[in-house]
């Protein structure tokens, strides 16, 4: 199945072992991709057991994972955030892969802090979540959609968000807030995205079993959590992944400016 031969992506957001990241880097890479892999420079010391235990090195590790596949890869610490950052990760991958034809946008602030009542909410993690979500898109789509538009191919740029940007649960705001701020960039964007043949999109992910939901655990409350879940569980990394590579792909190029629900069937958002 190489769908996407000779294409190169770009996945923003990618550095944990269990995350939707990761999964996303190496279905690309399954399907042709040669893939460029960024996250944040974290302290080894503050990784979860499950990556201490496998000597986990980060983007490094998915960088390896993908070059086990047979494709190239790229992997770089990025600050999403940070204009002249993200511009260079751009510049790298064009200069060592020698293109980009697909972007993901999976960069996300820590969860913890940010759930709890606006009342009680820190300016700085509010300003925190809205910076790495909404700042971090709009910064990486428009180096990679400048570079689109010179290449004159099309493209495809699909952007990660979450139930919580439809629903607005209680004690969530800086993240709703954050998720839903993608969807609107999205369908604005697709629209001038469009007479250049790039389509955009966004994929919703409701509950999922991922690194993020150690703050969570896996004990009654997550019981109670997967079972409002119609399909009884919580989604993998692997579920949201595949939905994006399909997204990456010549089959969705009439997919365009959607925010597409990954859920299991949930009416209630988590």
């Amino acid at each position: 199945m190489c769908e996407l031969a000779g294409k190169v992506a770009l996945v923003a957001g990618a550095s944990r072992m269990a995350g939707v990241g990761r999964a996303t880097a190496l279905a690309l890479a399954a399907r042709g991709c040669d893939v460029t892999v960024t996250g944040t420079a974290r302290d080894p010391s503050t990784f979860p057991e499950i990556e201490r235990k496998a000597g986990w090195r980060g983007v490094d590790s998915v960088a390896g994972e993908v070059r086990d596949l047979g494709r190239r890869s790229l992997a770089m610490s990025v600050d999403v955030t940070r204009a002249d950052q993200v511009q260079e990760m751009v510049d790298r991958t064009l200069e060592r892969l020698g293109r980009v034809d697909i972007l993901v946008n999976l960069a996300v602030a820590p969860r913890g802090p940010d759930r709890a009542p606006v009342t009680e909410l820190p300016e700085e993690v509010f300003r925190l979540a809205l910076d790495v979500k909404v700042v971090g898109t709009f910064l990486c789509s428009r180096a990679v959609a400048r570079e689109l538009v010179r290449q004159g191919e099309g493209g495809k740029i699909v952007n990660v968000s979450s139930a919580f940007g439809k629903s607005g649960p209680a004690n969530a705001a800086a993240y709703s807030a954050a998720n839903a701020a993608i969807h609107g960039f999205t369908m604005s964007f697709a629209r001038e995205m469009a007479p250049h043949r790039v389509n955009v999109n966004t994929v919703c992910p409701g509950l999922l079993d991922t690194s993020r939901i150690v703050m969570v655990g896996r004990g009654e409350a997550w019981g109670r959590l997967t079972a409002q879940v119609p399909l009884g569980r919580a989604g993998t990394p692997a579920d949201v992944a595949g939905l994006i590579a399909f997204l990456c792909t010549p089959s969705a190029s009439y997919i365009h400016g959607q925010c597409i629900n990954v859920n299991g069937g949930s009416l209630m958002e988590h």
